[in-house]
């Protein structure tokens, strides 16, 4: 058996920090055992998980976003929309594997499954981890037993004190509770594969990475304390659960324990990028309150508007499809005639994408044009400044340079990585040609965002480890799955990290 334990967007240096001071013992006991090695960033961070669960590279499957871009329709849409290429564990479902599959971050639900697939055992969220179950059946028994899982959707917007302790909470009591079920159906079934994802920490991470800077309203002393120690008390909660859940692993199955994605402080100023990009390419800023009123991304002026309370109350009252096409809907509107170039969904990274002719439905850029509207919009968006004077992108890199070979077209035209100061109380960028872009609001109201602190421990049982003469990546992963368990290898980006010994 191979039992892969994702400790999902992990702080890398908080997880050193906490292994050498005895905080995370199965963590370290694992790094004893095995070999711990870092792991190659993907090309795009924010597609790190579409090509872990598919073994496949973003330049391949052109998943780069939780909202991809679709040019047949001219808006973004959410990634299960998509076409997409098989995971790992319907790979395995092919040639007769079995595989138990739990919490897989911002994945889909299989078409087929030889063992069970869980999304929503942590917690539901909408977007990241639906309430799913394949046999229909599992996640309703499971839930009988343990309790159900809280629904903690993302609502964009400066948080309460009370909703981040609540959602400190409740992320510290599920790696438990789903350490429990994992234990259950080991039990009860055999698998030749597991994959746990123990998405507690990715949330934890964005949220209380740094409660303080984001909150609205005075922190109590009490809620200071919890929220502080916020992120390493679900870490904690994380390392316990996965103890539970290796004792129940067959004898000499193999481990590997890893992160596909690091944490640390949002840096992000993507909700911004819409209001740089449209003064770039008018020659001027428009003034804040036209900005209100004309905004292309409607959706940022919207949670600008109105309260995190409402929306969140609001959303939770309509159907899940409805609430991410309305979402991806408002996120950007134009008259496609008159425009050139749009700032396309992103996370920790900007994405612009012109508005070619030829490839989006609309589209009004002639090809030969392209080049040089790509240097212009890069040269025009590394001239804003932060307010204190300081450079807010530290580059802006062509995906085309970036990809080094032929890609899917789904993939943006530029890539914006924003400077290394934290951005959640940032106000405005400016640019001394094109003036000031006001943030609408207050953001994302995440403290955290993801880093390219990708690891992996290495913990052979029966196989043994082996050398790929290169460092490792997170496609190696999924491709070690395949490789173990004899299923299809094509078209995957990776070698497997294990053989037979």
């Amino acid at each position: 058996m191979l039992a892969l334990l994702q400790f999902d967007a992990a702080a890398l240096p908080l997880v050193a920090q906490m292994m050498a001071d005895g905080r995370l013992p199965t963590l370290a006991d694992l790094r004893r055992r095995g070999t711990w090695m870092r792991l190659d960033a993907p090309l795009l961070q924010s597609a790190a998980h579409p090509t872990l669960y598919t073994g496949m590279d973003v330049r391949d499957h052109g998943l780069y976003s939780a909202f991809p871009w679709s040019s047949a329709d001219q808006r973004a849409f959410p990634v299960q929309r998509f076409r997409k290429p098989p995971t790992v564990w319907e790979r395995l479902t092919d040639c007769g594997r079995r595989s138990l599959v739990v919490d897989p971050y911002l994945s889909w639900a299989p078409r087929e499954m030889a063992g069970v697939y869980l999304s929503g055992c942590h917690f539901v969220d909408r977007i990241v981890l639906p309430r799913r179950s394949v046999p229909s059946h599992v996640h309703r028994d499971l839930a009988a037993r343990h309790g159900r899982p809280p629904r903690l959707d993302d609502v964009y917007g400066r948080p309460r004190v009370a909703s981040l302790v609540g959602l400190r909470d409740h992320l510290v009591r599920s790696p438990q509770r789903v350490a429990a079920a994992v234990v259950d159906l080991l039990r009860e079934d055999e698998f030749d594969l597991l994959w746990l994802t123990f998405g507690a920490a990715h949330k934890a991470g964005h949220h209380l990475w740094d409660a303080a800077s984001v909150v609205d309203g005075p922190i109590g002393e009490g809620a200071s304390r919890a929220l502080r120690d916020g992120l390493e008390s679900v870490y904690v909660a994380i390392d316990r659960a996965m103890a539970r859940v290796l004792d129940a692993l067959p004898r000499h199955a193999d481990v590997i324990a890893f992160s596909p994605t690091g944490m640390g402080p949002n840096l992000s100023r993507a909700d911004l990028l819409p209001g740089m990009l449209e003064a770039v390419l008018n020659g001027n800023a428009r003034g804040s309150a036209s900005m209100r009123r004309g905004s292309r991304s409607p959706i940022w002026s919207l949670r600008g508007r109105v309260p995190v309370a409402w929306r969140s109350w609001i959303a939770s009252a309509l159907p899940d499809d409805l609430v991410a096409n309305l979402t991806t809907r408002l996120y950007l509107q134009a008259d496609w005639s008159n425009t050139r170039a749009m700032a396309v969904p992103g996370e920790n990274q900007g994405y612009v994408r012109l508005n070619l002719r030829g490839r989006e439905r609309e589209g009004s850029v002639d090809p030969s044009e392209a080049d040089a509207l790509l240097d212009a919009i890069a040269e025009g968006l590394a001239s804003f400044r932060d307010p204190d004077g300081l450079p807010s992108i530290r580059k802006v890199e062509r995906m085309t340079a970036l990809a080094d070979r032929p890609s899917v077209p789904e993939l943006p035209d530029l890539v914006v990585s924003w400077c290394d100061r934290p951005a959640a109380r940032l106000s405005r960028v400016e640019s001394p040609r094109f003036g000031t872009v006001a943030r609408q609001g207050s953001g994302s109201g995440r403290s955290g965002n993801h880093t390219d602190d990708a690891w992996a421990i290495v913990v052979p049982g029966r196989s043994r480890p082996r050398d790929l003469g290169r460092p490792a990546g997170i496609a190696d992963i999924g491709a070690t799955a395949c490789e173990l368990l004899d299923a299809d290898r094509a078209g995957l980006a990776g070698s497997s990290l294990l053989e037979a010994a």
